[in-house]
């Protein structure tokens, strides 16, 4: 009899499931891009992933979908013929209102046809999209993991509406997402947990979206920023910090206008729930220019000796496919952690996560 496979730890487990492979990789006409994660223990709070819209999504299938559903919205229900869709039961609804006029149900159909004609359009435009996703879950080991590995699943669960509804990623994911991490008042009060004590699950992200062209529109919740490099002058570009809205780590900040604001915790209140403006933009101007994202293992965003011998490492590789890139920056980040074990220092070693996007033409 043949042993059967033991199963794996759940250490084993997440560290395999936040670990994309590289079959995943998007292709996107002239982008190249490679990514890698390095766990300080044998799992840890890093999590990266490529979005790759066509392997992940039938984007052929949910077209046909939404152009069966645009014609069968402006149908009048047969008499007689159980609801087919959300429109049928929207319009028997309408016919019990007072001031109901036969005239509303054709301008509802129309209206939710052409929502679908919308989403349509929206989901042609992902053939030429891809996402990427980087989170850094505070500190590491098991419980960073298990919170990354809370932030991925949420994120997927609600990309499947999104697309369902818009065809796309809208803000809203992202707002959904940051509540999915706040703290809950009614459970804080169950568990009898103090405010002050600052137990709580956090974690910083980026969720963006590069196109042909080289241009990236992103979100940041508390996550170093991206450091664009130009290979015409080899050295990382300063950019408009209007063009790098960030806000605080996911949970951290609830919008004032939530309906639900009263019921989680929050640091502050944010003015208004996201949108398009609060989203950064970067463009990869020239051929050779490299966005890199990064997790604060690699780089905390602020060290200016540190960004140096980044960008010292960038001008001997720049010229080098993304995956060599990526494996220079970790290199260099792996011998820091030796210097800190040296001297002492062995609890600021941290995981470390470098993602690449190349423009090639």
């Amino acid at each position: 009899m043949t042993k059967p496979d033991t199963a794996p730890s759940i250490d084993e487990y997440l560290h395999q499931r936040l670990m994309p492979v590289e079959g995943a990789i998007p292709n996107i006409s002239g982008i190249e891009m490679f990514g890698n994660s390095i766990p300080a223990e044998t799992v840890g709070g890093d999590l990266f992933e490529y979005i790759n819209f066509q392997q992940r999504y039938d984007i052929d299938a949910r077209i046909q979908r939404t152009q069966r559903l645009s014609k069968e919205f402006l149908e009048p229900l047969p008499p007689g013929v159980l609801l087919r869709n959300s429109v049928d039961d929207q319009v028997e609804w309408l016919k019990t209102t007072p001031g109901y006029k036969p005239v509303m149900e054709a301008e509802y159909r129309f209206a939710r046809s052409s929502e679908q004609v919308r989403v349509a359009e929206e989901l042609r435009d992902l053939y030429s999209t891809a996402g990427v996703l980087v989170v850094d879950a505070q500190g590491h080991g098991i419980i960073a993991a298990k919170i990354a590995s809370t932030v991925h699943d949420t994120f997927h669960a609600l990309m499947l509406t999104e697309l369902d509804r818009y065809g796309r990623a809208t803000p809203m994911l992202l707002d959904n997402l940051n509540l999915r991490l706040a703290q809950s008042v009614t459970a804080r009060n169950a568990l009898g947990i103090i405010e002050k004590e600052g137990a709580r699950e956090i974690a910083t992200m980026i969720y963006g979206e590069i196109r042909p062209g080289g241009h990236f529109r992103f979100v940041n919740f508390g996550h170093p920023p991206p450091l664009v490099f130009s290979a015409e002058y080899q050295k990382f570009m300063n950019i408009n910090e209007s063009r790098m809205a960030q806000f605080l780590a996911l949970g951290l900040q609830i919008p004032a206008d939530h309906p639900d604001r009263k019921k989680y915790y929050s640091m502050d209140f944010r003015q208004a729930e996201l949108d398009a403006s609060d989203l950064g933009q970067i463009t990869l101007m020239s051929p050779g220019d490299i966005l890199v994202l990064y997790t604060d293992g690699v780089y905390d965003g602020s060290d200016k000796q540190e960004r140096g011998l980044l960008e010292a490492i960038m001008r001997e590789y720049y010229r080098q496919p993304a995956r060599d890139i990526c494996n220079a920056l970790l290199d260099h980040a792996i011998k820091r952690d030796e210097w800190l074990r040296q001297n002492g220092e062995a609890d600021m070693i941290d995981d470390k996560t470098v993602f690449i996007i190349k423009r090639l033409n």
